[in-house]
């Protein structure tokens, strides 16, 4: 008691001059430390997903992603703690919108990973203009978000929706030696863009679409559409999202698979290949992600994936580890100075990363990233379906082999661009 009294009145005697030294340098130490203070108040970032609905499988694999690539980071980026919002989006445009809001105007978030779909990112395209808020793409593939109508607060860390299916395009007729395919897909801007991608390539090498089929996103028959495939053709080339795939190739199978499979990447995604059957075996995609890719970096991500979760990882899954990835190289290059978004997202036009789920990454002048692309084939291997690589194209622009200017001034793809030439042949 006499110790606490005398130090009480101490501090009530002291003179007036060593309080004003006392209290200047209480205000220098206050002012000192509140960098560092700042540098460990949380980075907002907030996680745009999709849990129900015909892409809700595809929203738990990006969930998935997400968490073991902050788990790797012991639940931070540049050495500042993440808080991450997730919102679900249901895959609806309209909810995709409001969910943004939310996360900017109520929340504040720094930054933004997601949306799942093409059609949700153009939804919130103008918001993300007005409001300056980075937004990294984990999957949405629209094109134009890094081409004709580029948004300077957007990146992605996967490539476009057609992409890849150039690859493919090419693959098929000079490979494959395919003369004549139908195309069937989910009647929405992914795969429309894929498909078109596809029959672009195909087109320019000699082979031709004769019938493009377009099944409603959340179509659950698609027996009247398999049923107007002819019987003459060499192929049909499939473009589907989320479980849409898994159902496709199974009613097909059931209607005597008439012709031999090729397919955009998630129609046979590793995501979806645990719950497919013999349907799936011998189906040829391309895709940037593959399981089995030998890049820098894949082995460790794919084995760890499998051990935290039980399966191969997927494209939403590698997508949203990438789009983390990103995220938290432009952090570190900021210094964690998260609040100043211009700089942030200078950071992220600039990122490059020399190992991960896809490798080697860099982007281009537009946002995109420049990636190996993979044409695999559905095989049942050491226990289970895999997707076995066999063939790579690596540094593949979103421009593929044509010239950025002249690509540019074309429409952007679409359901009717380019124009089918040869329907009905």
């Amino acid at each position: 008691m006499p110790t606490n009294t005398s130090a009480v009145t101490f501090r009530r005697t002291r003179s007036k001059a060593s309080c004003k030294a006392w209290l200047l340098a209480t205000a220098l130490a206050a002012v000192c430390t509140a960098p560092a203070l700042a540098q460990q108040a949380p980075i907002k970032v907030g996680f745009m997903t999709v849990r129900s609905g015909a892409l809700a499988a595809g929203g738990k694999q990006m969930e998935q992603g997400l968490e073991y690539c902050l788990a790797e980071r012991g639940g931070k980026m540049g050495g500042r703690p993440v808080e991450l919002i997730t919102v679900d989006t249901a895959g609806q445009p309209a909810t995709t919108k409001t969910r943004a809001q939310e996360l900017v105007e109520r929340v504040r978030v720094d930054a933004i990973i997601g949306p799942l779909a093409a059609f949700e990112a153009l939804a919130i395209d103008d918001y993300i203009r007005q409001v300056g808020v980075p937004v990294i793409s984990p999957s949405a593939a629209a094109e134009d978000l890094t081409q004709r109508k580029q948004n300077p607060w957007f990146v992605r860390a996967v490539g476009t929706s057609a992409q890849a299916n150039h690859a493919l395009g090419e693959y098929a007729a000079k490979d494959l030696k395919l003369k004549r395919v139908v195309t069937i897909g989910d009647d929405f801007a992914f795969g429309h863009e894929a498909t078109a991608g596809f029959q672009r390539a195909f087109e320019d090498n000699g082979g031709k679409v004769v019938k493009k089929l377009w099944p409603p996103l959340n179509v659950a028959d698609y027996g009247s559409y398999i049923s107007q495939i002819p019987s003459d053709v060499d192929a049909v080339y499939a473009a589907f999202a989320g479980g849409n795939g898994l159902r496709f190739l199974q009613q097909y199978a059931e209607y005597g698979a008439p012709a031999k499979v090729i397919a955009q990447m998630t129609t046979v995604d590793e995501g979806i290949l645990k719950s497919m059957g013999k349907e799936a075996v011998g189906v040829i995609s391309s895709g940037w992600y593959t399981a089995t890719q030998d890049v820098p970096g894949n082995k460790e991500f794919a084995a760890g994936i499998r051990a935290k979760y039980g399966a191969d990882p997927g494209y939403y899954t590698a997508g949203a580890y990438e789009a983390c990835a990103f995220l938290d190289a432009a952090v570190k290059a900021v210094d964690g100075k998260v609040e100043d978004k211009q700089a942030l997202m200078k950071a992220l036009r600039e990122v490059k990363l020399d190992k991960g789920p896809f490798g080697e990454v860099a982007l281009d002048p537009y946002g995109n990233p420049i990636m190996t692309v993979t044409i695999r084939r559905t095989e049942e291997k050491d226990g289970r379906l895999q997707n076995v690589v066999l063939k790579t194209y690596p540094k593949v622009s979103q421009f593929w082999t044509y010239d950025p200017k002249a690509f540019l001034a074309d429409p952007v793809y679409s359901r009717d661009y380019p124009p089918a030439r040869h329907l009905g042949n």
